[in-house]
């Protein structure tokens, strides 16, 4: 006998305003929704947007009481809504600065989390050393040396979590004195400054734009004992570069190893918010509770930074609107300017998002894409607003200006001292964060099911009608702290992680 699963609600609304409602499992042409007294006369997937109203050609569609894009046909009661109905289009946006500032309440309970404590102060969630090369050049030998510590010769320091290669793919063939190699000077120093690591061996080639010298002026390093510059072509090639990186590795790490967690309040904890492989009940679920969870946070003295610029396109409003200054708001909007004429001079769109993969989950317009990305922020005030890769020296709620590429976002945030990642999904992300480690949280049930061993909580059950929002981002903080603590993520149990430091190259390639 087969056991039929009753689901109470087939779609969600979200707004009295809205235009559309989201339908919470498969719905089959001819369906009925009593809740809003019509049926469909398309066939919805999963997440998809079900018309509710006759909206006229050229008319704006609204989700979330807001915006998100404008009919380009008629669009009857009971319709899917899509790409086939649905477009981006501009349109005046109140910035309504600072009406939604609140008073902030601390917790009257600080949480704490087991950290590393460094000499200088610094609080790490986790304790590597790494191998960091300036230049495409030098990547392959930063990680021969990286692939000496093998689990075997690292078994006689258990407090270090490992040594960990950290190389890109450009540093040279760009300008030596643009923008683009301030930002990846900045963002390779970030790195080197950043908690988690307990000490650094830095590799060069020699030749290359961004030379060792000039990166150390520049960011006002100093080489010492657990900050170690060595140049392929000064120590005599490669093998005698990856002796030499090995024998300042084995001086770091008896030092590391010294290191013990020790109890410290959750004030300490810095989280880069993403997003990637999104869907349809991304805005509804895993972002709304990981928003929740931020909440939370920064009512304990910690810090959350939100970005992904292209990507909150068309929300920003509701971020200026939390603004705590007119000074914080003006920060936001001239980022938002500099996008529009980045695209513009590239011969792009804001509304190249979403992807063909945030699409098949439901999404429509960037502008849908981006409401429901801003919840990942919480509720409290945005305190202030730092260009990519910049140290983030702020409590709070904060915004970092970054690209949406998941990787080339994540690797700014870390280097601005993000020493844990916290990543939404809806169609499924396998991202790792070394040396801050990242969570997983699946937006549906399927997905978390279907990708347990990568997915670190299950947000589905939102939808599913059996935990709420609140509750969830309590789970969520419960896990934020544990993790802070040492428990491995997912991705770290999979060893995810080394591959993924992707600096932001603007510029030509010359």
């Amino acid at each position: 006998m087969s056991t039929v699963q009753v689901i109470r609600k087939p779609t969600l609304r979200l707004h009295a305003a809205d235009d559309v409602v989201i339908a919470a499992r498969p719905l089959a042409a001819g369906t009925r929704i009593d809740s809003e007294g019509l049926s469909c006369t398309d066939a919805i997937p999963a997440g998809h947007k079900l018309c509710t109203h006759t909206v006229a050609k050229g008319q704006p569609v609204r989700r979330y009481g807001q915006i998100i894009g404008f009919a380009t046909n008629d669009i009857a009661p009971g319709q899917h809504v899509h790409t086939h109905n649905l477009a981006f289009d501009t349109f005046e946006r109140d910035y309504a600065v600072g009406v939604d500032v609140k008073p902030t309440h601390a917790a009257p309970d600080p949480a704490t989390f087991m950290g590393y404590v460094r000499p200088d102060g610094r609080v790490a969630t986790r304790n590597y050393i790494g191998v960091l090369s300036t230049v495409n050049c030098s990547a392959t030998v930063s990680k021969y040396v990286a692939q000496h510590f093998t689990p075997e010769r690292l078994s006689a320091f258990p407090n270090v979590d490992g040594v960990v290669p950290i190389t890109h793919s450009i540093g040279c063939g760009m300008d030596s004195n643009g923008k683009g190699m301030d930002v990846l000077r900045r963002t390779i120093a970030g790195y080197v400054r950043h908690a988690n690591f307990a000490g650094i061996v830095i590799i060069g080639l020699g030749c290359e734009a961004n030379q060792m010298d000039a990166l150390f002026a520049a960011q006002h390093l100093d080489e010492s004992p657990l900050l170690k510059p060595l140049i392929i072509q000064t120590e005599g090639g490669t093998q005698k570069t990856v002796d030499a990186a090995i024998a300042a590795v084995n001086i770091m790490l008896p030092q590391a190893n010294a290191m013990q967690r020790t109890r410290v309040p959750a004030s300490h904890i810095t989280i880069g918010l993403q997003c990637g492989g999104s869907d349809g009940y991304s805005g509804i679920t895993a972002n709304p509770a990981l928003g929740a969870a931020c909440d939370l946070l920064v009512a304990h003295g910690g810090t959350v930074i939100l970005s992904e610029t292209p990507e909150i396109y068309g929300a920003e409003h509701l971020l200026t609107r939390r603004a705590v200054s007119q000074a914080v708001a003006d920060k936001l909007i001239a980022r938002i300017k500099w996008w529009e004429g980045y695209c513009e001079r590239n011969e792009g769109s804001m509304d190249n998002n979403p992807s063909p993969g945030n699409k098949a989950g439901g999404l429509t317009t960037i502008l849908e894409k981006s409401l429901g990305a801003v919840a990942k922020g919480g509720t409290t005030n945005l305190m202030d607003v730092f260009q990519y890769a910049e140290p983030v020296a702020t409590k709070g709620f904060v915004y970092m200006d970054t690209p949406g590429y998941d990787p080339v976002s994540a690797t700014g945030q870390v280097a601005g001292g993000a020493n844990l990642v916290c990543f939404t999904t809806g169609r499924g992300s396998v991202y790792g964060c070394k040396p801050s480690p990242s969570i997983k949280l699946a937006t549906n049930t399927p997905l978390y099911e279907r990708m347990t061993e990568d997915m670190d909580i299950n947000c589905g059950d939102i939808v599913d009608g059996t935990v709420t929002v609140e509750q969830k981002g309590r789970d969520i903080f419960a896990m934020i702290l544990r993790v802070a603590s040492g428990e491995p993520s997912k991705s770290e149990a999979l060893g995810i992680g080394q591959e993924e430091f992707v600096p932001w190259y603007l510029g030509a390639v010359m």
